[in-house]
């Protein structure tokens, strides 16, 4: 995130686009709720689902899924002809605008309103509530980044903020929703395949060397894969041996069935987590983790924020802290690591990565956590970013155009399909579904489809049907909802006894190599009578 959580509740306007905020972030989606309540604040809301914040919205944008560029495109047009844009902010702060703007051009509110399935009067008048807001913050999540164009869509939000100067002042800002406590932490520590801790480049040598004389090794400039990538590489027999930590593919990512595959092809899968999950099943060797409360160390959270986890349990059976296991398996291959605490580990964090060289267990503790860049002790953290300049320097506009989703539906596959998060339960249900309360309020998984369409094809609500796609099929009861819109289903994709993700799609976004998870056409039949 940009800007801070606090600073929501204090936002003029709220875009919230690509998110069901109340169910997958519950505690920021009550900021959400006090701007609105308390202070007045414009809330738009662009979903294809009635959620509810739609409840409280000023504007509900009901899109049509796959469609978020076509909408801010049009959004941005209307700003532009209008003249609500700030042209200083644009001028002493930006690039691009010239070429960014011939693109956003084409984009009138009859072409958007034709793709997007949103009346033209409501784009316009929510253009007009975001640009004329003193200050206006977008949230999105996961709704905006799981589609192969899901880049370009980031991309289109940081345009609109530009566009008006929501960026690099309080309470506005570009908002990404973490899906899990420590993301944010994971990708600061170099989780991706071309950086070090701290998003530092492996292809500059003279950051290279540095993690190279601290570590003691040699270390490469080729950026690694992907997960899409590795699974990829596993099916080709390019991979042979694959570690997994914390994570359960065998029901979080698209195309299951393919997922499986390529596990089976590997010679040896490793597993360590809490649980023996789906993917944990599968694996040559588990080895056990332990929970957050049984540890200690520092998260870092959506709003940059690192905090520190203290140690609040003994250890349940024979589950080690993950440092500690992996220092073990590094010392039994050869490269000792001999650190003796979570902190010693910190303080080395601190050391390499500048946007967290002035943190320390102590700082966290007393201030209650710091949100970087934290350069140095004297610091206080840095509330929100980009206030007199962008990291780059100047920020730069990039045109984007529409293009629909890699499956639409068809007369072989009627449907579309989008698939989220419930409150009750929590990614692959891992943790959340061993708890008995939660399972008695929402035991399965349910597809949420309209009653028109529930009437088309003669099923009635708790009904068992079958859903299929073009990658697999699946049983799951029938609820009809009236937050569907005709021709769309919707699947949480927590519950193993019937995977959404055995149907999603796993084409990527060429760029950042996330799938499409959020789009795919299906179809849909009544369950026959003795299956």
């Amino acid at each position: 995130m940009t800007n801070s959580i606090a600073e929501i509740s204090q936002a003029k306007a709220i875009l919230v686009i690509g998110s069901n905020t109340t169910e997958a972030h519950p505690i920021i989606a009550l900021q959400v709720k006090k701007a609105v309540r308390k202070n007045g604040s414009k809330l738009i809301v662009a979903d294809p689902r009635p959620i509810a914040l739609t409840k409280i919205a000023d504007i509900w944008l009901q899109l049509r899924p796959g469609t978020n560029i076509a909408l801010l495109n049009g959004m941005m047009k209307v700003i532009i002809d209008e003249g609500l844009a700030d042209q200083r902010f644009i001028a002493e702060r930006t690039e691009g605008y010239e070429e960014f703007k011939k693109v956003v051009d084409r984009y009138d509110l009859e072409l958007v309103s034709q793709i997007t399935g949103v009346p033209a009067s409501l784009i316009q008048e929510a253009a007009r509530i975001y640009a004329q807001a003193e200050a206006a913050s977008i949230l999105y999540a996961m709704g905006v980044t799981q589609h192969r164009s899901g880049t370009d869509q980031v991309l289109a939000i940081a345009n609109l903020a530009m566009l008006t100067g929501n960026v690099g002042k309080e309470n506005s800002g570009v908002n990404p929703l973490r899906g899990q406590n420590n993301v944010q932490g994971a990708c600061d520590m170099g989780c991706l395949p071309n950086v070090l801790p701290g998003y530092q480049s492996i292809a500059d040598p003279h950051i290279l060397s540095r993690f190279e004389e601290k570590w003691g090794v040699s270390l490469s400039n080729k950026p690694g894969l992907t997960v899409t990538e590795i699974f990829q590489g596993a099916l080709a027999g390019e991979i042979k041996g694959l570690y997994i930590m914390g994570e359960n593919p065998m029901l979080s990512d698209p195309d299951i069935h393919k997922v499986e595959k390529a596990l089976r092809s590997l010679d040896f899968l490793v597993v360590q987590d809490i649980f023996l999950t789906e993917t944990a099943q599968m694996a040559d060797v588990v080895l056990p983790a332990v929970s957050f409360a049984e540890k200690e160390g520092t998260v870092t959270n959506t709003e940059r924020r690192v905090q520190k986890m203290n140690k609040a349990i003994q250890t349940v059976g024979e589950g080690m802290e993950d440092w500690k296991i992996i220092c073990e398996l590094a010392t039994l291959m050869g490269y000792p690591m001999r650190y003796r605490c979570a902190e010693e580990i910190f303080q080395e964090i601190a050391d390499l990565t500048p946007s967290y060289g002035g943190m320390t267990y102590q700082r966290i503790e007393q201030e209650g956590g710091l949100q970087w860049p934290c350069p140095s002790t004297q610091h206080p953290g840095t509330k929100y970013l980009h206030h007199r300049r962008f990291a780059r320097g100047l920020g730069k506009f990039t045109p984007v155009e529409y293009s629909p989703p890699a499956e639409i539906a068809d007369a072989e596959y009627p449907f579309t399909l989008t698939t989220g998060r419930k409150l009750f339960h929590y990614h692959t249900g891992s943790m959340s579904r061993r708890v008995a309360p939660l399972q008695e309020i929402y035991p399965e998984g349910y597809l949420e489809i309209s009653a028109e369409d529930a009437q088309a094809i003669n099923v009635a609500s708790h009904e068992e049907v079958v859903v299929k796609s073009r990658r697999g099929e699946i049983k799951v009861r029938a609820l009809i909802s009236d937050r569907m819109p005709r021709g769309v289903v919707f699947l949480p994709f927590h519950f193993h006894e019937s995977p959404a993700n055995a149907l999603t799609n796993p084409v990527i976004d060429p760029v950042a190599k996330i799938p499409e998870l959020k789009v795919c056409a299906v179809k849909i039949e009544r369950l026959a009578t003795g299956d």
